[in-house]
């Protein structure tokens, strides 16, 4: 699956969000560790990266020749601020039909509209693929990123009270949310 597309944060600066691909691994395994760094409210922290710079490469080369799974990446000034995907929940006949989304943003671009535009090109490549739904799942108090899913039509359909252990504030409920595509 491939997508690329040019657009304007609410900043001015202009932002290209495309497919990452295998020269992107070392500067998207950086981002990805900064981005879990900044916040609380990703599934990993920083330590627990299970992969190398060359493996995320590899992920990379392999989600670009995909032809149901995707990892974006947005690219502002040349740099690399954020990254967002889907992946099939499965192959077999039962649940081909749903897509998992995941977004992270360096801080600093937060409230930009940038979410919103990766989000948007996940939902985009997600009906392409031919999902039929695509899910998700939020810590309860990232009210935040709860605004923007609502915003694109996501909603509830269940809580995990004790989704997330937090080595900073203990136990943080997860909301699980979908979109019918």
């Amino acid at each position: 699956m491939k997508f690329n597309q040019t657009l304007t944060l609410k900043n001015g600066k202009k932002v290209i969000i495309r497919n990452g691909d295998e020269p992107n691994g070392k500067e998207v395994f950086d981002v990805f560790n900064i981005t879990h760094e900044e916040t609380d409210y990703l599934l990993s922290y920083p330590e627990e990266n299970s992969f190398t710079a060359e493996q995320e490469a590899q992920f990379l080369k392999e989600k670009a020749l995909s032809s149901n799974a995707i990892e974006l990446i947005a690219i502002v000034d040349g740099k690399i601020v954020g990254m967002a995907g889907i992946e099939p929940v499965g192959e077999k006949y039962k649940v081909r039909h749903r897509a998992d989304f995941g977004i992270s943003v360096l801080k600093e671009y937060w409230g930009l509209g940038l979410g919103k535009m990766l989000a948007s090109a996940c939902i985009k490549c997600a009906k392409e693929a031919g999902f039929n739904q695509l899910e998700l799942q939020v810590v309860a108090e990232n009210d935040r990123a709860i605004a923007l899913y609502k915003s694109l039509g996501f909603v509830e359909y269940g809580r995990n009270p004790k989704g997330f252990n937090s080595k900073f504030t203990g136990y943080q409920e997860l909301i699980y949310m979908l979109l019918e595509l």
